[in-house]
């Protein structure tokens, strides 16, 4: 297959070597005089790894036209820019994979809403998502995703076509409860970095329970299946996101509550307030992610939050 990887970063770049592995041809997309790709074009590597010959390095938009499979690994709430940007190309007939994890804050809405609202109807939106950080798949060690789209010919063409022995993937069944709860886990990866921060580790058990628990209830409530969020787009990426020393959420709430300045894009942020307005507008619940909110972006005082958590009512676990 013709692949197009729209995004230089650490994922986009992992996702780039890991399709040439698999014997496609591929193309890495990134914006000139962007630092990741001035130094792709230099050396063919970044910190991480290095991109053989056979990959294409491209600055032109141009390279989207001849792909039948455009991948995007970028900042989520940068998606909707870029695909007004690209509407100039009439693109046909194209798979769009999006490999980010997030919401669009300033509309509540997932990202494959956004890209098939702009472009055109004969293309097709999946989404790549689950465990795994690229320091881990370069060395070697494998791990299980999932693909999703609304067109299951597509699903499964991305599936069978990209799975291997380092990335076992499987079928989605469920857009929106794969899209929120793989956006939602990185709220619960900063809750974690603030309770590693606080010297609270041991409360990661109750984080990952509860922290399921209310995600699927919105998920539920947005018409997908809450089971969704016991899968490998939410609770199976808890690993990844809640312990590993690679997690920039963690390590994002970890430094907060330290007061350390972190530099390193951390999804959750952004998250937190897409998911607090879609809790209000679908009466669900969310005292996790409102804590993280109330923290965040109001500047509540994060030890008395995890007090009121405690101090909520008493009530059955399930």
């Amino acid at each position: 297959m013709k692949i197009t990887v729209v995004g230089c970063g650490r994922w986009g770049s992992l996702i780039t070597w890991y399709l040439d592995k698999q014997g496609h041809y591929v193309t890495l997309y990134g914006r000139e005089g962007s630092q990741n790709m001035e130094r792709f074009l230099r050396e063919r590597r970044n910190d991480l790894l290095e991109l053989p010959q056979s990959v294409t390095l491209s600055t032109s938009l141009n390279s989207l036209i001849d792909a039948e499979v455009i991948v995007i690994s970028i900042a989520s709430q940068a998606l909707r820019g870029f695909m007004s940007e690209i509407s100039h190309l009439e693109l046909k007939n194209k798979i769009f994979v999006l490999c980010m994890k997030g919401i669009e804050t300033s509309t509540g809405k997932r990202l494959s809403e956004i890209a098939c609202e702009n472009t055109d109807t004969s293309n097709t939106v999946a989404v790549w998502l689950g465990p795994g950080h690229v320091q881990e798949f370069f060395a070697g060690i494998p791990n299980c995703m999932v693909i999703d789209s609304a067109d299951e010919n597509v699903k499964k063409l991305l599936v069978d076509n990209f799975s291997s022995e380092l990335i076992r993937f499987y079928y989605g069944a469920d857009l929106i409860g794969n899209e929120i709860g793989a956006a939602a886990k990185n709220v619960i990866g900063i809750a974690a970095g603030v309770l590693d921060g606080l010297g609270l580790s041991t409360l990661k058990g109750a984080l990952m329970s509860r922290g399921t628990r209310e995600i699927a209830r919105l998920i539920k409530a947005m018409g997908g299946n809450e089971l969704s969020a016991y899968g490998l787009c939410h609770l199976g990426d808890y690993e990844a996101t809640v312990f590993s020393k690679y997690s920039h959420n963690r390590q994002f709430g970890e430094s907060i509550v330290k007061g350390e300045k972190y530099t390193l894009l951390a999804e959750g942020y952004y998250t937190t307030k897409a998911l607090i307005e879609l809790s209000e507008k679908y009466s669900v619940e969310l005292p996790i992610c409102r804590a993280v909110y109330n923290f965040l972006w109001d500047g509540a005082d994060i030890e008395e939050e995890i007090k009121d958590l405690f101090k909520r009512s008493l009530k059955q676990e399930f």
